[in-house]
């Protein structure tokens, strides 16, 4: 679904990413760990084209698109949903709007079914009863089934997410946690995660690739990470390290 080969970008002085390499399988749930500041939304910016590479290349479906023109972006584009770290909705627009923006602005689709999608996308991240509310008026784990229910609405082929489960109490992370299992259950389509949250990754990746230093540094199965004696792989896992913990 995505290879990304040999990857560079640096800002400055600072090499953020070193010659990055990771295949993202079709279907599956890839979560990308590492710490903060390891360059995880860097490398999501580059994999949704928003950020160019100083060098190498991404494929996504076959098609590589470091060199393309902004039209032809805009065209593998189509495949994404986004969930951004802090939902990224529009305050003047009530949830039922929130998750219909993306299909009247960009796919331009008739009134009826427009509103037979967002109807079965608030079934499936379960905020029936919610339509008419303002983002100022829920919680911050409604806001992150708003904006998931927004990046499902137009039926992609991958969906990017950044820290889902960030500034959310256990309970609400667990919420979260099981709807993302349930959602890509139901589609069975392609999920690229940053996280820095271990419990979470081990609870959902299908595949880990952990982020250090600029490059994928392990690449692995849940089961795989917790059984690695690497002190590093084994340090992410217990949360044992300093740079770790406070990453």
């Amino acid at each position: 679904m995505i290879k990304i080969v040999d990857l560079k970008k640096s800002f400055g002085d600072e090499e953020v990413l070193k010659g990055l390499n990771l295949t993202i399988q079709e279907g599956q749930i890839t979560v990308i760990l590492g710490r903060s500041g390891a360059g995880k939304s860097v490398l999501l910016k580059h994999i949704i084209g928003l950020m160019k590479p100083d060098e190498g290349k991404i494929l996504v479906n076959g098609d590589e698109i470091t060199s393309m023109s902004e039209r032809d972006l805009d065209r593998v584009r189509f495949q994404f949903g986004m969930l951004f770290q802090e939902g990224a909705l529009f305050d003047s627009l009530s949830v039922w709007d929130n998750i219909a923006f993306p299909l009247s602005e960009r796919d331009r689709l008739p009134k009826a079914e427009i509103s037979s999608r967002v109807a079965k996308r608030i079934e499936e991240v379960e905020l029936t009863g919610m339509e008419k509310k303002m983002p100022s008026e829920i919680s911050g784990g409604m806001k992150k089934r708003v904006g998931l229910a927004r990046a499902l609405a137009t039926d992609p082929k991958i969906v990017l997410f950044d820290e889902p489960t960030s500034e959310l109490d256990p309970i609400t992370e667990n919420s979260i946690t099981d709807l993302i299992l349930k959602t890509h259950k139901m589609k069975k389509i392609t999920y690229v995660i940053i996280s820095h949250n271990m419990k979470f990754t081990l609870a959902v990746a299908d595949k880990i690739a952990m982020l250090y230093k600029g490059r994928i540094y392990a690449e692995g199965t849940p089961a795989q990470f917790k059984a690695s004696k690497d002190p590093l792989i084994s340090g992410y896992v217990t949360g044992s390290l300093n740079e770790i913990t406070h990453g």
